[in-house]
């Protein structure tokens, strides 16, 4: 199925369609075309492509667009593909009917990444609480396995219709 980019808010899921499917299904939606891929990763060139319980891997590069005025990758690009994978790790441990929320994220750049050369981003779950899970993600070459950079994050888990910060049973 092709994946269509969402044009508008109305294009995106509804909260009552996010909360229908368990986490893994979301993102496997998206993955599979069934649901719009991320408006930002359209933006800034990069996709979900692999997703298991507690995993979730990012593909792109950075275009032109990218770049920050002294001519390199600009570092919120590689906090923008980190906390994708990152966030979509923790989605893929919701139960139907949770949600979640990023706290914090941290990224560390351990090289510059030039433009147009193909990373994947892999994000892990490290902890899945009741109402946190922690992940971590790495940002590596697909061609030469370099890593430019690694991340860690804290999300709130939520039960939105109780209102509540909680794991499901």
């Amino acid at each position: 199925m092709p994946r269509i980019p969402a044009t508008s808010p109305a294009d995106l899921p509804g909260r009552t369609e996010i909360l229908a499917r368990p986490g893994l299904d979301f993102v496997a939606d998206m993955i599979a075309g069934r649901l719009p891929p991320p408006p930002i990763g359209v933006t800034l060139g990069f996709a979900p492509v692999e997703a298991a319980q507690g995993r979730a891997v990012f593909a792109g590069a950075a275009r032109f667009e990218a770049m920050n005025p002294m001519g390199g990758v600009h570092g919120g690009w590689y906090g923008a593909i980190l906390d994708s994978c990152m966030g979509c790790a923790v989605m893929t441990e919701l139960a139907r009917g949770e949600a979640y929320t990023t706290l914090e994220f941290s990224v560390n750049i351990t090289r510059a990444l030039p433009l147009g050369v193909p990373v994947r981003a892999v994000g892990e779950v490290q902890h899945r609480g009741r109402s946190t899970a922690v992940a971590r993600g790495e940002l590596r070459g697909c061609d030469d396995g370099r890593l430019y950079a690694t991340g860690t994050t804290t999300c709130l888990v939520m039960r939105p219709e109780t209102g509540e910060a909680q794991r499901s049973t």
